[in-house]
């Protein structure tokens, strides 16, 4: 299983930590290494791996229930980007690009060929995410 963005998002922060420890990065910045609270971090974390067991329980699966599957986790994700009890943390343009890329990524791992579901509705294949997505 891929990476999930909650990875790298922790991994970004650490490092941004490091450099102000060392000196590397100046203190007046050091507020970015606490840029995804671990309530937020945590949350999406549950929306993901709720996603990534619908998708591996999915057998010779129908569109429908693929997109169902995408509508759930993008629905769950919608509600975590406006929920205000994680400290102002959201989905902004690089999250929104990772999460698209898992959501794929999380199909494809499972046999879901991404580009003909799409195909199918007439749309692209980074556009799967768009009916339900308000980040």
């Amino acid at each position: 299983m891929a990476n999930r963005p909650t990875d790298n998002w922790r991994a970004w922060m650490a490092e941004m930590a490091r450099e102000v420890a060392a000196g590397t990065l100046a203190q007046e910045c050091a507020g970015v290494a606490d840029f995804y609270p671990e309530s937020f971090l945590r949350a999406v974390d549950a929306i993901l791996e709720a996603f990534e067991d619908e998708v591996r329980l999915l057998r010779d699966p129908s569109d429908d229930a693929v997109f169902g599957a995408v509508a759930t986790v993008v629905l769950a994700l919608n509600a975590i980007d406006e929920d205000d009890q994680h400290g102002g943390a959201g989905i902004c343009t690089e999250e929104r690009e990772q999460l698209c890329d898992y959501i794929d990524l999380t199909l494809s791992e499972q046999g879901v060929d991404v580009s003909a579901l799409a195909a199918r509705r007439g749309i692209d294949r980074a556009e799967i995410t768009d009916a339900w997505r308000d980040w």
